[in-house]
């Protein structure tokens, strides 16, 4: 197996791409299948002879930013941003996380799981400080389910929203969910944490601008509530109003619950959670 993996993915991926593909003419007695070197760096907005490390395996430890750069201009798919990220991770000395870092808690509380079990059957979840879910109602799990919020062994709002297709058409309003998430209180991405850090790395490459550009935009104001529109497969679009709870403890919990933002919205959660009419009131903003 090569020991230049990273280098030898990039170089592959910039010879598969045609220059009309990014918008280049493509000219005449082109040597180079793909993209040339130089017109890779140009648009990535790095040098050439930084291009050219990256691919010869002389620099193994490019930044995350540096990488969605280069995944955007190459148009890489979300399978192919994954498969990049692993590459990074594996190429040197990147990011390791630090062995007295706290790890971030994935169990709930006793106190606290009797909370989520009165709550039933609103809509709620208990997240942690990467936004990982580590906790919920039946009332969550048929709302969130069937969008695929809970896919995989460690379901992320975080990483749902930003990297998964159906995040679009679960969320109509999907920008402004998008900014939220880095204006959750518990996920502050400026916090000298390498656990956050290295999942902040990690969307860097698979989901480029979008999050790069809201991680280095000016911080916003905590959003601890509001109302969003959430679109689900079988009860149609539904208009939630929610509440971010924050447990008073150094584990970085919140709690966030979700109620009907109207009568419409109250019935369809009666009809998905199996519950009486009128079981979930509207609540009036």
């Amino acid at each position: 197996m090569s020991d230049n993996e990273l280098g030898n993915f990039l170089r592959a991926r910039r010879e598969a791409v045609t220059p009309s593909e990014v918008g280049l003419p493509e000219g005449p007695r082109r040597r180079t299948p793909g993209l040339r070197r130089s017109e890779l760096a140009t648009l990535a907005g790095i040098s050439v002879e930084y291009l050219t490390r990256l691919e010869q395996g002389k620099d193994r430890n490019p930044s995350p930013q540096v990488l969605a750069a280069l995944a955007d201009t190459l148009r890489l798919s979300g399978e192919t941003r994954l498969h990049l990220n692993r590459l990074f991770k594996h190429a040197g000395d990147n990011k390791l996380l630090c062995p007295a870092a706290e790890t971030p808690v994935r169990s709930v509380r006793p106190t606290v799981q009797a909370l989520l079990d009165r709550l039933d059957p609103s809509p709620a979840v208990l997240l942690n400080r990467l936004s990982e879910i580590v906790g919920c109602t039946t009332g969550y799990e048929r709302l969130a389910g069937p969008v695929g919020l809970l896919d995989g062994d460690r379901p992320s709002l975080l990483r749902y929203v930003f990297t998964d297709p159906r995040a679009r058409d679960t969320y109509p309003d999907w920008g402004r969910v998008a900014d939220a998430q880095f204006a959750l209180p518990g996920f502050d991405l400026a916090r000298a944490d390498p656990h956050v850090s290295s999942l902040a790395d990690e969307l860097a490459i698979t989901a480029g601008a979008e999050f790069t550009d809201r991680l280095t935009a000016t911080p916003q104001l905590p959003v601890r509530s509001g109302v969003e529109r959430f679109v689900h497969p079988d009860a149609g679009e539904l208009r939630l109003a929610y509440e971010t709870l924050e447990l008073p403890d150094a584990d970085g919990q919140r709690l966030l619950v979700h109620l009907p933002a109207d009568d419409a919205t109250a019935a369809a959660l009666d009809r998905l959670t199996g519950r009486r009419p009128g079981a979930l009131r509207a609540v009036s903003g």
